[in-house]
């Protein structure tokens, strides 16, 4: 995979915060679509198993289950790094530690920014196949 590097200015403690509080936010509303997509498969299990999409479905709930278990870890870094906000901002000198404050955010940044072009496509897909099964029952129901 091809690393993207972009220019990043110098921030401020209250700049990093606010992208902190930011990065929490989108998150725990990608944490929140997780629940609804999680109730959108239990209500079309039964379709979701039918051998024509299984292949498809069952590779899509593993990509979202995966996404699950690591959107945790990664709001478990946020917090952290959110916490040790101090660092930046007790008026003492501790080059080292800041220096390893701004390389963490910066390392948030790109993980974040990855995280979330890996999850839109699984949503997207998972959107897809439940539209298509959707369709699929309409058109059954209406030549019946």
């Amino acid at each position: 995979m091809k690393k993207k590097y972009t220019y990043l200015e110098w921030l401020s403690p209250e700049e990093m915060h606010e992208a902190s509080l930011q990065w929490f936010s989108e998150l725990n509303f990608a944490r929140d679509e997780q629940l609804f997509l999680n109730n959108l498969v239990n209500s079309y299990t039964v379709q979701l198993t039918e051998k024509d999409v299984f292949a498809e479905s069952k590779e899509i709930v593993t990509a979202l289950l995966h996404k699950e278990k690591e959107i945790v870890g990664l709001m478990k870094r946020v917090q952290a790094h959110e916490n040790q906000l101090e660092i930046m901002v007790d008026d003492v000198d501790q080059f080292k530690m800041e220096k390893a404050y701004i390389e963490t955010h910066r390392e948030l940044i790109h993980a974040i920014d990855e995280y979330m072009q890996q999850y839109r496509p699984v949503k997207e897909r998972l959107f897809k196949l439940v539209s298509k099964i959707l369709k699929k029952g309409k058109q059954k129901r209406l030549l019946n």
